[in-house]
């Protein structure tokens, strides 16, 4: 499974990228507005431009960085979705452009199939999409016909939704289900789905079955755990916030391991490190 980095923090990503185990980046609106605050606490200046030509390259060649579009019908999404790819492409050769799967804001609005069409033609002008905000496996079908290089499905939205619409209060960082917690899956989806994870499953299945090429990105992960059953499914990819890649290196009996090697460490053997 790759891991990217769910951040628009340089400082984030230069870190976590030293570590190598990061095989990309994703940013949204909502990162980079958090990046850009956390560095003006710092009073460290630039300009949007500035900041995004240095986010490539410190991911550098090789590690895809996703940028989204601000708009929310065909023309416009179309338009910056050029204007971001031509901008800063050149830089390290590494920007894919993040459309959502359906940009309509209202049940009854006329722009539900604009984020597909848009894909579609990205495809043909060999601009590679990420099609984010993917709630369901058949979004994910569909994305996937219409030529998106990746799908973001967010399992930890959708765990939110889960829990909401049976009534359970939770931290958004909570794992779901909770242990011992009896699913209905009436109750809780219409198409059965009974967790994020479980999405993410439903849409690895359908791709596999017909061959697609396209890769999913489990988005909105939320800790640990959820991590490790996004990998038991065979995710191509998660996409992990910062804290959460910290977390899933530590474990109590490794620091107690280490405490006791370094306490037995007799004299003799630290001589042959001299």
């Amino acid at each position: 499974m790759k891991i990217f980095i769910d951040s628009a923090n340089i400082d984030e990503i230069k870190e976590a990228i030293s570590w190598g185990i990061v095989d990309g980046v994703t940013t949204n609106p909502s990162l980079i507005k958090k990046a850009v605050e956390y560095f003006k606490n710092k009073s460290i200046s630039f300009t949007m431009e500035e900041y995004i030509e240095e986010l490539l390259k410190v991911a550098g060649i090789g590690h895809p960085v996703s940028l989204e579009v601000i708009g929310n019908t065909e023309d416009d999404m179309l338009g910056e979705a050029e204007t971001l790819f031509a901008k800063f492409n050149n830089i390290s050769n590494n920007v894919i452009i993040k459309i959502p799967v359906n940009p309509e804001i209202e049940e009854n609005g006329t722009k539900h199939f604009d984020g597909l069409k848009v894909i579609k033609k990205l495809k043909e002008k060999n601009i590679p999409v990420n099609c984010t905000l993917i709630m369901s496996s058949n979004q994910a079908l569909l994305a996937a016909k219409a030529g998106a290089k990746y799908v973001s499905p967010f399992a930890g939205r959708i765990d939110d939704f889960l829990r909401k619409k049976i009534g359970m209060t939770f931290e958004k960082e909570d794992y779901y289900p909770e242990e011992g917690l009896v699913i209905d899956e009436k109750v809780l989806n219409d198409d059965g789905i009974v967790s994020g994870v479980d999405l993410v499953a439903s849409i690895k299945e359908i791709l596999d079955n017909f061959n697609f090429d396209t890769e999913i990105i489990a988005a909105s992960v939320r800790n640990a755990r959820q991590v490790r059953e996004l990998a038991e499914v065979g995710v191509h990819i998660a996409t992990i916030p910062f804290s959460v890649i910290k977390d899933m290196v530590k474990h109590p009996k490794t620091f107690e391991g280490m405490i006791n090697f370094m306490k037995d460490t007799i004299p003799e053997y630290r001589e042959i490190f001299k």
